[in-house]
């Protein structure tokens, strides 16, 4: 991937400021654009953007393709006359606090299916409607149906005190298993529900590609975030259950994770379930090849999140509690990447999160395909082999970074420098000292300017770094539920005075 030298910031749409209750692509989402702009910066990285389900983690989506509704502005539709002003009063939260997504489901959603309804009955023959659910059907009308089956099922388990449902453990066999009758009789019974899906989609949409166009015009590129693994509980795997590693009862015969680390003595247990490759491979990729172009409308650069996988992954037993006993399995990551290429073009506009346990056959995968992987400084000062000195040779440190790599502070799975480091670990902190040759007064700043100054093509900050928030404001902490995605910014941080001067080193240093 060709990228010229620049930098950007990390910062999750439901992070900005709104006064109704999560960020959304609303007033907030341009001016953050217009302060990037400002800032000399010129790239605004997001994470995925699909609809979220228990727990609330966007890389656990209902769909590859379809977008989170609670990122619409709500306001929005208001101003184009489907929602009354009392009701978005209900949804408003000046105090912008993190966002609490149980109680902002319970509201927001009710707003949106009026807002649709009311579309449906004064602009629901629209040529733009019409056209977008004709040229989307291919995802939308699986995602449309299976949402409204989840939403029926969903409130049965709730009022059973089932707080998790999930379609293969919870339908029943004839919508399960696609029976043709039965799903025609539901879409008979539900059409009114399934056409309101369909619309949520479609403001989703209309308002995203507004905002994305905006950032482009202002010279902004996005960068984009997709898992390698689906959900279970999601439309992709119902509508194709052939194409990933499932029994005739639609359970899977192994889930995803990752062995254990340095960092987990179980590993990861993700519990997603795996592609049946020999499938994908038999359609010549097209499900993939359909999900990258998606991707790619929706953003300027794709980041795959695990790209790891496509090399070989770590498949666990079904019933298994952790991720210790597992395998690896290869995949066919080489023909896929191929494949791609013969679609899209030699140049793909994607970045490989080449995290975790690393091989040869990956870091091959990697470069084979030009793909710029990441670095993270934060994974730079541990201890070298004999847990005393620094180790020279590890490849987070910024003397060993390639050109064509995208340099991180941390990522949305670390804490923030600031939480790291204040205090932090002394052996550690001793390591960094000896690396720059001195003693800063202020390590996190240090750390955030060593990061754009370094040989990286492109590199992305948090506003959590930019801004020196603590732990209270990191946004995930991996294999734990709770707690996690729920970080805002305020709308004073658009003014703090760490722009001026992430602006003037990105000057410094040519970004």
């Amino acid at each position: 991937m060709n990228i010229d030298r620049c930098s950007g910031v990390l910062l999750h749409v439901t992070s900005l400021p709104s006064k109704y209750g999560i960020g959304d692509f609303g007033p907030a989402a341009y001016a953050f654009v217009d302060r990037l702009l400002s800032a000399g910066q010129k790239v605004w990285q997001i994470l995925p953007l699909g609809p979220t389900g228990y727990g609330d983690s966007p890389y656990a989506a209902f769909s590859s393709f379809a977008g989170n509704e609670l990122l619409i502005d709500i306001e929005a539709l208001w101003k184009e006359g489907l929602l009354l002003k009392r009701d978005i009063q209900t949804l408003e939260d000046r105090a912008i606090n993190n966002v609490d997504y149980g109680p902002l489901i319970e509201k927001k959603q009710p707003l949106l299916r009026k807002a649709a309804a009311a579309f449906l009955k004064k602009r629901g023959n629209k040529a733009d409607y019409r056209d977008f659910i004709k040229k989307e059907a291919a995802w939308l009308d699986d995602y449309a149906l299976f949402r409204s089956i989840k939403a029926i099922y969903d409130r049965e388990a709730a009022a059973k005190g089932v707080q998790l449902s999930i379609w293969n453990l919870t339908w029943p066999d004839q919508l399960k298993k696609r029976d043709p009758a039965a799903l025609n009789e539901w879409r008979t019974t539900h059409a009114v529900e399934i056409e309101e899906i369909k619309v949520q989609q479609f403001f989703f949409y209309r308002q995203w590609e507004a905002l994305k166009a905006y950032a482009n015009r202002r010279g902004i590129s996005i960068v984009g975030d997709i898992p390698i693994f689906t959900a279970m509980d999601s439309s992709d795997v119902w509508a194709a259950p052939s194409l990933f590693i499932l029994n005739d009862a639609m359970v899977p015969l192994k889930v995803a994770g990752v062995p254990p680390d340095y960092f987990s003595e179980d590993g990861q247990l993700w519990g997603n379930p795996l592609y049946d490759w020999p499938a994908h491979q038999n359609q010549n990729f097209s499900w993939w090849i359909s999900r990258i172009e998606h991707a790619l409308r929706l953003y300027d650069v794709v980041r795959i999140d695990h790209f790891r996988g496509f090399e070989a992954y770590w498949a666990v037993p079904y019933n298994e509690k952790t991720a210790r006993i597992g395998e690896w399995e290869k995949a066919p990551g080489q023909e896929l990447f191929k494949t791609l290429q013969a679609k899209l073009g030699n140049d793909l506009p994607i970045i490989a999160e080449d995290l975790g346990l690393i091989t040869d056959e990956v870091r091959r995968l990697r470069d084979d395909f030009k793909l710029p992987g990441m670095k993270i400084l934060q994974f730079a000062f541990g201890p070298g082999p004999d847990g005393h000195s620094l180790d020279n040779s590890n490849v987070f440190l910024p003397h060993n970074y390639p050109e064509n790599c995208i340099v991180y502070t941390g990522t949305h799975d670390n804490d923030t420098l600031v939480g790291k480091y204040k205090p932090g670990d002394e052996q550690e902190l001793a390591f960094i000292y000896e690396y720059l040759g001195y003693k800063p007064k202020d390590i996190c700043t240090v750390l955030v300017r060593e990061t754009l100054r370094s040989v990286a093509r492109l590199a992305i900050i948090p506003l959590q770094d930019i801004l020196e928030g603590g732990k209270e404001s990191r946004m995930n902490i991996p294999s734990t539920l709770g707690g996690n995605w729920i970080w805002r910014m305020k709308a004073r941080d658009m003014k703090d005075k760490a722009w001026d001067r992430l602006h003037s080193w990105c000057k410094l240093y040519s970004r």
